[in-house]
């Protein structure tokens, strides 16, 4: 199995190593560090990166023998070879269409920025594990300018909308299925943890387009430039974020208010169930893969002594504690960094404390719309969680398991986008028909 825990791991999963050997009062044990795999792609960090660009060559996100050639330069755990291959092939990418546009060659330029705005974004998601991780605003700057060129390059060109939002505003790209102004069926597409645009798209977008859907990427707080441009940060109460989507699209002309579902792909998968136990104007979710309790993989690896300063509120011991227990490890370095971000916090506890409130326990009985749930084989981040959230679920459900025969046992089906599409919109068109 390619792609394991730690590059998304939401917590403590990939400190567990180093926690389940800390003993207080003293700083935490350190292991010695594994060799490194000798290929990229059986790295559990990047791997899961190479797989989830393969995937995207399905959307016209990438190009197969190039993510090839790319992760050939990737020296085994060298995160600053990884984003070097990376960022180069987005300069490369972005160059050749630029001169595609001024060619009035739109097609192939649409699909360059395409490729170079997947290829800048995962650059960035490397640079937490380098030495000058401040690059990573200038890089995401890259990948936004990439995004709008494509987005505009469509036929019909995307719409990008600014949603009011308390007292700020979300970002939103409005693909319409045709220029028909004609009314017609909404997904919602609502990313995870750590997903841009170009991700979202390739991940659903371009699916429901191909089958008569309007499709509504949303930049929720937390992502994108809803984080690097406006400084929002993630909430577990998500319809406040759903209802002000729902506000705007009813509103519109060619969007059939009475037929707008809502997909979720990764943490999304909480808080796409989450929105929907209050938001009624959907009529139908889907979480991929379900998710009960974001705060599990933070805490189902902490010693008891750690789980007992979290509870009694010791933040500054927590915080040295955990400090301690990832100075020496690069990797778990960069994954807190990197987890941290979207949430707002610098402290640990501060996050720890947080992600406790990200949990369906006491909502989920109250979605009413139908939904599906997926549930992929070998899920290396909620493992388990699409079960439990089925099984709490009142309102019509079906439950789609994918298996690594088919190419799918990844978290969001990375891999295999195509039979994703198939699944979740076969079961879209008949339930919203």
């Amino acid at each position: 199995m390619i792609g394991r825990r730690s590059f998304l791991t939401l917590g403590a999963a990939s400190v567990s190593a180093t926690l389940a050997q800390t003993t207080p009062p003293q700083a935490p044990a350190q292991t010695a560090a594994a060799a490194p795999p000798a290929s990229p792609f059986t790295d559990p960090d990047f791997g899961f990166v190479a797989l989830s660009v393969l995937g995207g060559a399905y959307s016209h996100g990438a190009d197969p023998g190039k993510v090839l050639a790319i992760v050939s330069r990737i020296k085994p755990g060298d995160f600053e070879s990884a984003f070097a291959a990376y960022h180069e092939a987005g300069v490369e990418a972005q160059a050749r269409a630029d001169q595609a546009l001024a060619g009035r060659h739109k097609v192939s330029a649409r699909e360059a920025y395409l490729w170079a705005a997947n290829y800048f974004h995962f650059a960035v998601r490397f640079l937490d594990g380098t030495n000058d991780p401040e690059r990573a605003l200038p890089c995401w700057k890259q990948y936004a300018a990439c995004w709008s060129a494509a987005a505009a390059l469509f036929e019909p060109a995307a719409e990008r909308i600014e949603i009011p939002y308390e007292n700020a505003a979300l970002t939103a790209w409005l693909f319409r299925a045709d220029g028909s102004g004609r009314r017609r069926p909404l997904v919602i597409l609502n990313t995870g943890a750590d997903g841009q645009e170009s991700r979202t798209y390739a991940l659903g977008g371009a699916g429901a387009l191909a089958r008569g859907f309007h499709c509504l990427i949303l930049n929720g707080p937390g992502q994108s430039d809803s984080l690097w441009s406006r400084k929002l940060y993630f909430r577990p109460d998500w319809e406040k974020v759903i209802g002000p989507v729902c506000d705007a699209m009813v509103k519109r002309p060619d969007v059939d208010a009475k037929r707008m579902a809502l997909v979720g792909a990764s943490m999304g998968g909480y808080w796409v169930p989450r929105a929907l136990a209050f938001e009624k104007r959907i009529a139908a979710g889907v979480a991929d893969p379900g998710v009960w309790d974001v705060s599990a993989p933070f805490l189902e690896h902490a010693p008891q002594f750690l789980r007992s300063m979290l509870r009694d509120g010791k933040k500054a011991a927590f915080d040295q504690v955990l400090e301690m227990g990832i100075a020496k490890d690069p990797r778990n370095r960069m994954m807190m960094r990197f987890r941290m971000r979207p949430f707002g916090f610098t402290s640990y506890y501060d996050l720890f404390t947080a992600v406790q409130a990200y949990n369906l326990a006491d909502v989920a009985g109250r979605i009413a719309c139908p939904m599906l749930i997926t549930d992929p084989e070998g899920e290396q981040f909620f493992p388990g969680q699409a079960q439990k959230l089925y099984d709490a679920l009142e309102c019509p459900k079906k439950l789609i398991r994918f298996t690594h025969e088919e190419g799918a046992g990844e978290h969001c089906e990375v891999a295999a986008p195509g039979l994703r599409d198939c699944a979740i919109y076969d079961w879209l068109e008949e339930t919203l028909a």
